[in-house]
């Protein structure tokens, strides 16, 4: 590897001359090292979090109008936005996530110019992608309809689906920028941009929808309007020069080797999308219960608390990811061992946290959500359920994340699947409907399949060998480096870990 590395931001500013090999590895000594590396992953996780916050409060202001104008149109935006919105969102999501490991990997390798190759290839991969997802979109009623949505809903959220085609475009196109600034550490000013989008957003709904009568078609233009603001203002912070010889302009390379590149993206891909569709089951096969609306509207309620958790999560998935892809490409796999220990430890004690507070006020939170006396019952029910599937998820989002900063879809994917899909779902089905435990049957089963992948996580993350994945990801670097300058290296290694 060529000489002259920049260390990865949050550690020093000094930049370091020497080859991996023989890069002094950081040393730990005691609780100052633990929480300097507790402050260096909030830095990140604390504006990844604002900004989460931010998108999706985007999304629920949009469903919050909707439902100002009447339950039809309340439906049709739900309905899109969890369904076709959702399905096309989590494989962009999923797809741009392989920049988390080639990104950061180079950067903190010091390998600055390949970063803006590296999203210019995404910009490709997933626009092309949205082309292709974009008739879900365009045959959204007929879509709806054959997934059992009654014909007024279908046609109504098919409508919508319609006018929110340009918000698929911006998903493929924020969706690389993101992960290019966060490779990079540059959090704060992604926060800055989605806090100015959430207001504005907030604003332009209540003039057209309220103030205009433009009714959901006004609701779909700023909600198309605000994701485009996001995208247009990240781009314009990186094509403006901000980010400095990480992006050099627009450059014919980035059409080489994109066929190892869709592979990275679409494993990534199903790794994110596997566990969020599993999640997705459980509310439909609540469908086919006795009584199916109360099950139905239990598990949404349970869902969405979960979801703000997962939130959190995100975040602590989103800086850990960027602290082991920096430090492994930096060379240092005690940093990386220390990164770790410090999100697992964090990410166990939120879990514990929201958990517990579930427990103490599952009197008092299902009456925020319903005054429907028997879902309310259920809620209450649930909420052992809930709390272990907060302790079970916030664990399982940072060993996650530390999953994609080393560069481990494939097998994470293979995990996912016999964790999700052999046992998870099996399981939970049998109890459910051959034992009559009904929907807890159905989440007991979800959580037997979460728990299995967790046990996996952990299992594997405490038994590698750090020093040997820093050098896979030395490899990695020259790997995809060798497209750029034309370098030849005829004698690099290989790792069954490895994406590419």
């Amino acid at each position: 590897m060529e000489t002259g590395k920049q260390q990865s931001l949050l550690s020093s500013n000094t930049n370091i001359k020497q080859s991996p090999s023989a890069l002094q590895d950081v040393e730990i000594n005691g609780v100052g090292d633990f929480y300097k590396e507790f402050k260096r992953q909030w830095y990140l996780a604390g504006p990844a979090i604002f900004t989460s916050l931010c998108q999706y409060t985007i999304g629920a202001t949009t469903q919050l109008f909707a439902g100002q104008l009447g339950t039809i149109q309340l439906a049709a935006v739900s309905v899109e936005n969890s369904v076709i919105g959702a399905f096309s969102y989590a494989i962009l999501y999923g797809m741009g996530s392989a920049l988390e490991t080639l990104c950061g990997q180079a950067y903190g390798a010091g390998k600055i110019e390949m970063l803006g190759i590296y999203l210019q290839k995404s910009w490709i991969i997933l626009n092309a992608t949205a082309v292709v997802l974009m008739f879900t979109f365009i045959f959204g009623v007929s879509v709806l309809r054959f997934l059992g949505q009654t014909t007024v809903i279908a046609t109504a959220a098919g409508s919508f689906a319609v006018w929110m085609i340009p918000q698929l475009f911006a998903y493929a196109t924020v969706i690389p920028i993101t992960k290019f600034l966060q490779a990079q550490s540059s959090i704060m000013p992604m926060a800055l941009i989605a806090g100015v989008a959430v207001i504005s957003h907030v604003v332009l709904t209540w003039v057209l929808v309220k103030k205009l009568g433009w009714g959901l078609v006004g609701a779909a233009v700023v909600l198309d309007g605000s994701w485009w603001f996001l995208t247009l203002s990240q781009l314009t912070y990186v094509l403006w020069g901000s980010c400095g010889v990480a992006w050099s302009g627009f450059s014919w390379k980035a059409f080489n080797n994109l066929t190892d590149f869709v592979h990275v993206s679409f494993t990534t891909a199903v790794m994110f999308c596997s566990g969020t569709w599993y999640l997705l089951s459980l509310v439909l096969f609540a469908g086919y219960f006795d009584n199916p609306e109360t099950s139905v509207d239990a598990l949404s309620i349970c869902l969405n608390i979960l979801g703000w958790v997962c939130t959190v999560s995100l975040g602590l998935n989103v800086s850990v990811s960027v602290r082991v892809s920096n430090e492994l490409g930096y060379g240092r796999p005690k940093a990386v061992r220390l990164a770790v220990i410090v999100v697992a430890a964090t990410s166990l004690l939120i879990g514990l946290l929201f958990a517990t507070l579930l427990l103490v006020y599952r009197k008092q939170y299902p009456l925020y959500f319903t005054s429907s006396q028997e879902v309310i019952r259920l809620v209450e029910e649930l909420t052992l359920l809930l709390g272990v599937s907060t302790i079970i998820n916030s664990i399982q989002f940072a060993l996650s994340g530390v999953a994609i900063g080393a560069g481990w879809q494939s097998m994470v994917v293979y995990m996912n699947i016999v964790s999700y899909f052999i046992v998870g779902i099996p399981l939970g089905l049998l109890l459910g409907f051959k034992f009559n435990m009904g929907v807890k049957g159905i989440w007991y089963g979800i959580i037997s399949g979460a728990s299995m992948q967790c046990c996996l996580l952990v299992t594997m993350v405490s038994r590698t060998n750090w020093n040997n994945e820093a050098s896979i990801a030395e490899d990695r670097i020259k790997h995809w480096g060798g497209d750029i300058r034309g370098e030849e290296d005829g004698h690099e290694k290989t790792s069954s870990k490895a994406v590419y």
